[in-house]
């Protein structure tokens, strides 16, 4: 390569560890501002909109922002047979009803409306002419993508998703505490301390405490039709002639997110084939890579490092 390469693997990422920010510090330190940084993320994947029937490789320019924050419910216990008129398992559950209720607003980023340009011209019929309405209007699109749910969604929106619960020691017994864990995404525009306080708004209960376990910020977003965005999209071509390429703000959260604040050029994109089905595994029951996607992910890295232009920085 015609500059330095540098494989900076923390290990713990998936358990929140500390390992990715250290190697990312270390490179602020002394100085060093890589010309590139690729993390995981996006794929090649089929039908990537619900009005998108073609293949295309999704490129993360950013990330969204994560939180974990706990709600927790209590009232003096007891035994069962003479329950209170709020019990702390019940006063839990109506807050997390009143958040699925109210979810966030939804909005449309710059980043969505460069991937619905990119697959525009790649779009027939109907689906062509919904990706031009839908480009020409970010609050139509916002409303759209909410309606669909899932995945679309979750690209406009910042979510809400309760993923632990815990109350009560025996079944005849008034749990005297209840807790939730919820795992939130923030969407660009949105800071942790302001959806906090939406948090707060939406449950209207001083009885159950809304605590903050950690969160990220969402990660600026990185050029689209940067050299090294255009230099990631050549090497796609050269593993998948002809593919689609379409820039995207990732869901999930990686160590990249440590790199956004010194390095100017910051993507997220695993070269491998992941249709429908094999997303469904990721964190799940079987996660596998076919054996013969990775050979298209080597001839992706090989164009990645012949195609560096040269200079002093990794």
């Amino acid at each position: 390569p015609a500059r330095d390469v540098v494989i900076a693997i923390g290990g713990d990422e998936e358990v929140l560890g500390a390992s990715g920010r250290a190697i990312a510090e270390s490179f602020e330190a002394r100085g060093e501002t890589p010309w590139l940084v690729v993390d995981e993320g996006g794929a090649v994947v089929d039908a990537p909109l619900p009005f998108v029937e073609v293949p295309a490789a999704m490129i993360g320019v950013g990330e969204k922002g994560a939180m974990t924050v706990r709600l927790r419910a209590t009232s003096p216990g007891g035994h069962a047979s003479a329950p209170p008129h709020r019990t702390a398992i019940g006063r839990l559950a109506r807050a997390l009803g009143r958040l699925e209720r109210r979810p966030f607003a939804a909005r449309a980023n710059r980043t969505l409306l460069a991937l619905l340009a990119a697959f525009e011209p790649r779009a027939k019929g109907r689906g062509r002419a919904m990706l031009r309405a839908l480009r020409g209007s970010p609050r139509l699109t916002a409303q759209v993508f909410a309606r669909l749910g899932g995945e679309p969604a979750a690209l406009v929106r910042t979510t809400v998703a309760p993923t632990r619960l815990a109350g009560g020691t025996a079944d005849n017994v008034l749990a005297p505490e209840a807790v939730a864990t919820l795992n939130l995404r923030l969407a660009p525009g949105d800071r942790v301390g302001d959806v906090l306080a939406g948090l707060r708004r939406r449950i209207r209960d001083r009885e159950v405490a809304v605590e903050l376990v950690d969160g990220a910020d969402p990660t600026p977003e990185s050029r689209v039709g940067s050299p090294q965005w255009r230099l990631l999209a050549d090497a796609v071509g050269a593993a998948w002639p002809g593919m689609l390429v379409g820039p995207y703000f990732m869901m999930a959260a990686t160590d990249a997110r440590h790199w956004h604040r010194f390095a100017p050029a910051v993507y997220r994109f695993a070269p491998l084939e992941m249709p429908g089905d094999l997303r469904s595994t990721i964190h799940a029951v079987d996660e596998r890579v076919p054996v013969p996607t990775l050979a298209r992910g080597v001839e992706f890295w090989r164009a990645v490092l012949t195609g560096l232009p040269g200079g002093s920085a990794a």
